[in-house]
């Protein structure tokens, strides 16, 4: 499993680094993924922190591969 971030539909809400710290913001508070310029990286099945994050992206700018 992957998750990918669709940047352009970020709005900033902040739900996502809300629930797991795998996720942060740049400087103009669009979501990146924390410690790397990368726009997806693994995940596994029981990283419920971040699966919560995606389901909760009211934007969908959080996907899961």
């Amino acid at each position: 499993m992957k998750v990918r971030i669709i940047p352009e539909k970020c709005i900033a809400c902040g739900l996502c680094q809300t629930y797991s710290a795998l996720f942060d913001y740049d400087d103009e508070g669009i979501v990146v993924l924390a410690n790397t310029d990368a726009k997806e990286c693994p995940i596994t099945p029981d990283d419920s922190d971040t699966i919560t994050a995606v389901k909760s992206c009211p934007t969908k700018a959080l996907t899961i591969l």
